[in-house]
């Protein structure tokens, strides 16, 4: 290409996908390939995809098409995990240029150098289950926080999920490694580090290090004034892990533990590796040593063999939780999966009023949290405002906060005293506390 090329991004799905992402997006940047600005028409368009529900796939479907439309002389290069388990299916979309599935960084960069001469490397698609090897990449984006990806793939192949299909087994990095991916970010400025990964509690799995390990060297980088977890399997998050973010210097009063069901026979049909015992009891001591935790829950309604019953058993225990938020999903048929031998499937409209129950439990919940810190003082990690709104952060312990501050607090942690809960019920207007 003769000009200069210009790139536009975009990410489906969890935060390990945006890790990744940004990850690309730098090695595009270095190799003279810019993010494109508002109204500039990319050379290359890089999606992330997403494939945790039919909705995902149906998603990534319709925005490959919208683009397509809107930049038809963009090569559109998709990624992630809806292009690793369904490449015919993305390659058939108009616009589509390459299928790159997971782990793809080399892949794509070998895909652009052919643009500038260089000998383009067309390596086979490598199935999940060849997926060995684990790169650890810490990147920031846009965003203010950087995202760590530290861990990738997963063992346990419960019953509805298509992950261990996509992602392959589970490895991850060195604690050395990572630590150092940790000191480029402050070196960089980064002041939030989110750690990110399919099954994050299953890191050092293999090797003579934990994900407990992790955490107590990445306290000691200096610069860099918060981390938070973000999902980790109640199972695998032990008292010690608990109990040392309770004490550490850095990490956040944050934690996102997955429930799924809080019925123990749906669990049981998911073959989720706890029971609702255990799910409380994790809850019960995040309480106790972090009593302004912030606790956000995974939960999946409609799944083949929750009757009404079973629902309203769920219902029941997660209200009956001092939890946070809920982030509700619809059960979703995903073939090849073990689901799809059980009985006792759920009607399309059922699964809405679900949702719709358990996502107003979760915003009645969320306010609740909420207001309990109105009046208050805590520190928010301050972000660079759109451009007409005013600046947003977020406190220690995950709410969101609005105030007029001025600019230059960009990417610092200022004391906010919390004034009021806006109309949302999530969002709390804030000013400078000194």
């Amino acid at each position: 290409m003769s000009h200069k090329c210009k790139a536009l991004y975009h990410t489906f799905g969890c935060k390990l996908n945006f890790a990744e992402t940004a990850s690309v997006e730098r090695l595009f940047t270095d190799r003279g390939i810019t993010t494109v600005s508002k109204g500039e028409a990319p050379d290359f368009i890089v999606i992330n995809s997403c494939s945790v529900t039919a909705e995902a796939d149906r998603k990534c479907r319709s925005f490959i098409r919208s683009l397509n439309r809107k930049y038809p002389q963009a090569e559109i290069l998709v990624t992630g995990c809806y292009a690793q388990l369904k490449p015919d299916e993305v390659a058939a979309l108009p616009g589509v240029a390459l299928v790159a599935g997971v782990n793809s960084k080399l892949r794509l960069i070998d895909y652009v150098d052919g643009h500038f001469g260089a000998d383009i490397i067309e390596p086979a698609f490598v199935e999940a289950k060849d997926l060995r090897d684990f790169m650890p990449s810490c990147s920031r984006g846009d965003r203010t926080r950087y995202f760590l990806k530290v861990q990738d793939g997963c063992d346990y192949w419960c019953t509805y999920c298509t992950i261990p299909k996509a992602r392959g087994r589970s490895r991850s990095g060195s604690v050395a490694d990572i630590v150092e991916q940790a000191r480029r970010a402050a070196d960089e400025g980064g002041k939030e580090i989110v750690i990110t990964g399919v099954n994050i509690g299953d890191f050092g799995k293999g090797r003579d290090e934990s994900f407990l390990d992790l955490c107590k060297a990445l306290d000691r980088v200096d610069g860099i004034e918060r981390y938070r977890i973000s999902s980790i399997e109640p199972n695998l998050l032990t008292d010690e892990i608990i109990d040392f973010v309770a004490q550490s210097r850095s990490f956040m009063p944050h934690f996102h533990i997955p429930l799924q069901s809080g019925s123990d026979k749906v669990l049981a049909l998911m073959r989720r590796r706890y029971d609702t015992a255990l799910y409380a009891a994790k809850i019960e001591r995040v309480r106790r040593v972090l009593p302004d935790a912030f606790i956000g829950i995974d939960l999946i309604v409609g799944a083949r063999g929750e009757s009404s019953e079973l629902f309203e058993e769920s219902r029941a225990f997660v209200a009956s939780l001092p939890v946070s938020h809920v982030h509700v999903f619809p059960y979703s048929e995903r073939p090849g999966t073990r689901a799809l031998e059980i009985e006792g499937v759920v009607e399309q409209a059922e699964k809405h009023r679900r949702v719709a129950v358990m996502t107003a439990l979760s915003a009645e919940k969320h306010a609740d949290f909420a207001r309990q810190y109105l009046g208050t003082v805590r520190p928010v990690l301050l972000e660079h405002p759109r451009k007409g709104m005013p600046m947003g952060g977020f406190t220690d312990n995950y709410l969101r906060i609005e105030a007029d501050v001025d600019p230059a607090n960009d990417n610092l942690v200022r004391r906010m005293h919390l004034d009021s809960l806006g109309d949302d019920g999530e969002t709390i207007k804030a000013h400078l506390a000194d």
